[in-house]
């Protein structure tokens, strides 16, 4: 499945693309009954079914793209960027129904995407890829404990500040600074340990003035771009 290529006939009914798929992969009746009540249910395309598939939202056609791929209930399932210029409710709705397939079906999804929200929803194993070269192989959780072992604590000031004025701050610390997207924004990233975070923290509203501070998890989105930036992985 494409996330901007389409198997289903633009011009007739999605019901008709369906059954054209279901002669080609020579499905029985009754397993293409039950298996597609089933999909058509799950992903709530009941509606669209006599449409064609040309009068479809972008959302709705990759919904039955879905169930067209599915239809012969395959043992391996690929997904290129499945979930491209979706909104956030049927982004979810497909997740939701990937997990469901997987677990229902011990259907492997082999997904290739941006969308790293994709990616901690439903992948066990990542594969990233740099230049055609592979330089991470593994499950998701353990490059999360690897290299996301820590927290970033963002400081909203009052004034402008340059990153020559924090940096004496975190002297002796585990820690460093990356500039915000907002303005006058800070991240301190420090290792996740009690007492640096409150020396930190401590040590910056000693200085300065502070309208505002979030604590985070560093995101997988933050570790891949690391990874990518600075070389962490070398294969």
């Amino acid at each position: 499945m494409f996330g901007q290529r389409s198997q289903l006939w633009w011009d007739i009914a999605v019901q008709e693309s369906f059954r054209l798929l279901k002669k080609v992969y020579n499905v029985p009746d009754d397993v293409y009954n039950e298996h597609m009540n089933h999909v058509i249910e799950s992903l709530d395309i009941g509606p669209l079914l006599d449409k064609p598939v040309r009068k479809l939202s972008l959302g709705q056609r990759m919904r039955c793209e879905l169930a067209a791929a599915l239809l012969h209930n395959p043992k391996l399932l690929f997904l290129d960027e499945p979930t491209i210029g979706l909104d956030v409710l049927v982004k979810l709705k497909i997740r939701n129904f990937l997990k469901e397939i997987n677990e229902k079906y011990k259907t492997t999804i082999l997904l290739t995407t941006h969308d790293l929200t994709d990616i901690e929803a439903l992948c066990d194993r990542v594969v990233m890829l740099d230049e055609g070269q592979i330089i991470y192989d593994g499950e998701l959780a353990k490059l999360r404990s690897n290299w996301g072992e820590g927290k970033q604590i963002e400081f909203q000031f009052g004034e402008q500040v340059s990153g020559e004025q924090l940096q004496p701050l975190l002297k002796e610390l585990q820690a460093e600074w990356t500039k915000g997207d907002r303005e006058n924004v800070w991240i301190a990233n420090v290792i996740n340990e009690e007492h640096v975070i409150s020396e930190v923290i401590g040590r910056v509203v000693a200085a300065n003035r502070i309208t505002d501070i979030k604590i985070h998890e560093i995101s997988t989105e933050e570790i891949i771009r690391n990874i990518y930036e600075e070389g962490m992985l070398n294969g």
